[in-house]
């Protein structure tokens, strides 16, 4: 499957589960991404995407977002748009 890179992951919240990321493209609720760094590797289909704790359905380049994630991701680890 083809993959993009659309964002890194600059912070992780565990009690909540989830992953702070800084988007180099767009993502949208429904899309499916491949979370990917030196002990990350998982995929993940979006269910909620949050912007200054707000839920929006889309997110565009630049913005910085707060997704729930099913592991633990850690900073620096590269997001993709799984096709």
């Amino acid at each position: 499957m083809a993959e993009k890179e659309i964002g890194k992951v600059s912070g992780y919240f565990s009690h909540v589960g989830v992953a702070a990321i800084k988007l180099s493209g767009k993502l949208k609720v429904d899309d499916k991404i491949h979370v990917k760094g030196n002990t990350t590797d998982f995929e993940h289909v979006v269910d909620s995407i949050q912007i200054e704790k707000e839920g929006v359905q889309k997110a565009k380049k630049g913005d910085h977002i707060g997704i729930k994630v099913p592991e633990k991701v850690r900073p620096n680890d590269t997001v993709f748009f799984v096709k």
